[in-house]
């Protein structure tokens, strides 16, 4: 029954998705910004230890909650610990309303045709049974496009859509992420490679095949609306790809029935310094500024 509820929410709920997959590579950029140094920790478990009391502390706020935040995605770390007292899925879910979500992916392999492909990933199945005993609805798996390279392009998608059918036969909705760097001089020409080869993929896809798509803000305003509409899409979200929240928020508010997935335009503004009081009305303020651009299309 909760499976069906967390289906609707994603599909028709007025918010947005956070992502709060920072993986080691990522981590120690997302703790500078929250006011912590690479100095204040010696090993790795102490990163960690300190990104996911950072993850705790936002999940815990008082305005992170299903009416505005629908989902979050989950470092695979994340998943195995605990938040206020449960482990993070089930307290995300139960206590807060949050669909929760698993990043699956282990990363970018070298370039190649202008894109980073998905690494080998040859535990999935594996990590997928844990996730479904976790109570994770679906997965989320990034791969990146730095040209408007069409031979790059549909190796990434294809990739991405034979991981996203081994992720929908666990009863799992994929989140399929080609990113598109935001700063590449072709990048409206790549996004237009992308839609066709995510369209082409998704009209493959068994009828009663769903899965969720996660894409750059595009240049041109409403490129993504046939995926919005595609009967095989239960949600298009948006990153932030290195937009200021605020950039980010207008860019969104552009583009019609797509809601936000964003990361460091959420933590924006959030420190480690700050007294709870301080945290709780940043993250309020950031919440509620996320939302509004998520659902004015």
């Amino acid at each position: 029954m909760s499976k069906e509820r967390q289906a609707e929410q994603m599909r028709n709920g007025q918010g947005f998705i956070a992502a709060l997959d920072q993986s080691g590579g990522s981590t120690p950029k997302a703790l500078r910004l929250y006011g912590v140094e690479e100095t204040q920790y010696g090993t790795d478990a102490e990163m960690f230890d300190l990104v996911h009391a950072m993850r705790t502390r936002i999940a815990q706020a008082p305005a992170f909650a299903g009416d505005k935040v629908l989902g979050a995605i989950l470092f695979e770390m994340t998943m195995d610990r605990e938040m206020g007292g449960k482990p993070a899925a089930t307290y995300l879910w139960e206590d807060r309303g949050v669909v929760p979500f698993l990043k699956v992916d282990k990363g970018l392999a070298d370039e190649d045709n202008g894109v980073q492909m998905m690494k080998p990933m040859p535990d999935l199945d594996a990590l997928l049974e844990r996730a479904v005993k976790a109570g994770i609805f679906g997965t989320k798996m990034r791969s990146v496009i730095n040209a408007a390279n069409p031979a790059g392009i549909k190796a990434v998608v294809a990739q991405q859509f034979e991981v996203a059918k081994q992720i929908l036969g666990h009863g799992l909705i994929p989140i399929i992420e080609p990113e598109v760097t935001i700063s590449i001089s072709d990048k409206a020409e790549a996004e237009d490679m992308l839609l066709a080869e995510i369209t082409a993929q998704l009209d493959a896809l068994e009828a009663d095949s769903q899965v969720m798509l996660k894409l750059t803000l595009p240049e041109t305003d409403n490129l993504y609306q046939p995926l919005v509409n595609h009967p095989r899409v239960m949600r298009v979200v948006a990153l932030s790809g290195g937009y200021s929240r605020e950039e980010a928020n207008a860019r969104l508010s552009r583009n019609t029935g797509m809601i936000a997935s964003f990361s460091r335009a959420l933590t924006e503004g959030l420190s480690a310094q700050q007294s709870d009081d301080e945290f709780n009305t940043t993250i309020a303020a950031s919440i509620a500024s996320i939302r509004a651009a998520s659902v004015a299309g």
